[in-house]
């Protein structure tokens, strides 16, 4: 059963664009400020439910669900951000240390402290003005990177 929920989740990462400069509170880390570009979160799914966490995700960015959960739930609640492509690396727990690598990435920068509650990461959301270094990032990070 363990080996059955492994693979139905693991780490995720959701490629979003923002349209346009937006602040937004974000639960305890308050109105944060964010330029408008290209932002990815990542995160793992590996409890009940696994990956559907991701449709959740989507359901929240498009407007189909209210409720936020976590960090990334504010920011997909705002109306100029869509999720432009989704990675995923079933039953790893890669989390860490997709992020490190897509904060190291030439063109990103991290927010910190943004969805790194329960590890020691400065955060595991990053922004760049283009899309390309995220994608060619999770293209190497992830076993599975597709588009939609």
């Amino acid at each position: 059963m363990a080996e059955e929920r492994a693979a139905d989740g693991g780490t995720y990462t959701l490629c979003c664009g923002l349209s346009e400069r937006a602040t937004i509170t974000v639960g305890a880390l308050g109105a944060l400020d964010f330029p408008a570009g290209w932002y990815a979160y990542t995160g793992t799914a590996l409890g009940p439910g696994g990956f559907a966490r991701v449709e959740r995700h989507r359901e929240l960015a498009s407007g189909e669900r209210d409720t936020r959960h976590w960090h990334v739930d504010y920011l997909l609640g705002h109306p100029a951000v869509r999720v432009d492509a989704v990675a995923r690396t079933p039953g790893a727990d890669r989390e860490c240390a997709v992020s490190e690598a897509l904060a190291a990435a030439e063109g990103t920068e991290r927010v910190l402290d943004f969805g790194a509650s329960d590890c020691d990461c400065a955060g595991h959301l990053v922004r760049a003005a283009h899309r390309d270094p995220i994608a060619a990032v999770l293209a190497r990070e992830h076993e599975r990177f597709r588009d939609g």
